[in-house]
């Protein structure tokens, strides 16, 4: 079993800041990949941003230069900082990760339950 937990959502004005963090716990192999998605009202859930193990990093258009995604020393954390958000930043943030359980097995998407971000004044 995998475990995903997200913490840090919450309410901020716009212009202002949040950090959002994750973490994977339980029978992880391996890591490959760990990244957000958010998913708004009546919208489809759409990339945020991703890191490998390499690292390598990727970003939505939308997000590049406010938001850094970023690895722990542990490499099964991941952290999201978000600067000068705005209201459209508004969703349900979820972080995932790319994860093998044993040499034999195929790496697999492993979801949090996802944590709320609203930005508004």
């Amino acid at each position: 079993q995998v475990q995903v937990v997200e913490s840090g959502g919450g309410f901020v004005q716009p212009g202002g800041s949040l950090r959002l963090s994750c973490a994977a716990s339980g029978s992880i192999f391996s890591i490959y990949t760990m990244g957000w998605y958010r998913q708004a009202p009546g919208k489809q859930r759409e990339l945020v941003a991703t890191i490998t193990n390499i690292p390598s990093t990727n970003y939505a258009d939308s997000v590049k230069g406010r938001f850094t995604i970023s690895r722990g020393n542990a490499k099964n954390t991941v952290s999201l900082q978000m600067n000068s958000l705005k209201p459209e930043d508004t969703a349900a943030y979820y972080c995932y990760g790319l994860i093998k359980t044993g040499s034999g097995t195929r790496p697999t998407d492993y979801w949090g339950q996802g944590t709320q971000v609203t930005v508004s004044s």
